[in-house]
């Protein structure tokens, strides 16, 4: 979600600072490898008592509500998320945020919520092949998520939203966009339940 729908880098930036300061840990030292990996498993690398899934929704829960204006928009998404809605196509969050965070993003955001929703406490790892097991179309903006979907066989859009255009090429991605104004939905109904035909325009070189 974060890098894919919203650009929310300011707000975890200030929310890793406070909970930095809490812990007596320099918040650059945490930022290094929480993009992308659940707040639980972070948490444990500093102080297990906090590693539990109480404490880390409401943490998380908090993020939207005090830094919501220091969240904005990846381009294209709105549109996108609107023209899947407008026909009714199914599409999903898979997030290593929990559901606190997430649907408290989309709430102050005003976007959209998936018809389906895999969250961080839903699962027993993160970001894995395991996570991915439907046929789909994986948009990804992180290493992480990128191997996760190429592992479980399905095809995936890298965003360079987050990280360099050569990390997401490592990774494997099929596709490489700047932001999903490159994706676009261009029919649907093709015989093929759920199935819908996109446009990928102006990609960079995977």
């Amino acid at each position: 979600m974060d890098g894919t729908i919203i650009d929310s880098t300011d707000a975890i930036t200030k929310h890793w600072h406070k909970i930095g300061k809490e812990l007596g840990v320099d918040p650059s030292v945490i930022l290094e490898t929480s993009h992308g990996r659940r707040s639980i498993e972070t948490l444990a690398l500093y102080d297990e008592s906090k590693a539990n899934w109480d404490y880390v929704s409401h943490i998380e829960g908090l993020i939207p509500r005090e830094y919501g204006a220091d969240a904005v928009e990846i381009p294209g998404a709105r549109s996108l998320l609107a023209s899947l809605d407008q026909i009714r196509a199914p599409w999903a969050i898979v997030t290593s945020g929990t559901r606190p965070l997430c649907t408290g993003w989309l709430d102050v955001m005003g976007l959209s919520h998936p018809q389906n929703l895999v969250v961080a406490e839903d699962v027993s790892v993160g970001l894995t092949a395991e996570n991915a097991r439907a046929k789909v179309l994986v948009i990804e903006d992180s290493p992480a998520g990128i191997l996760a979907g190429k592992a479980a066989g399905c095809p995936v859009i890298g965003l360079a939203t987050t990280h360099s255009i050569e990390r997401i090429r490592a990774s494997g991605a099929d596709w490489i966009v700047q932001d999903l104004q490159s994706v676009t939905l261009v029919s649907h109904g093709t015989g093929v339940p759920g199935q819908i035909q996109i446009e990928i325009r102006n990609a960079l070189q995977p």
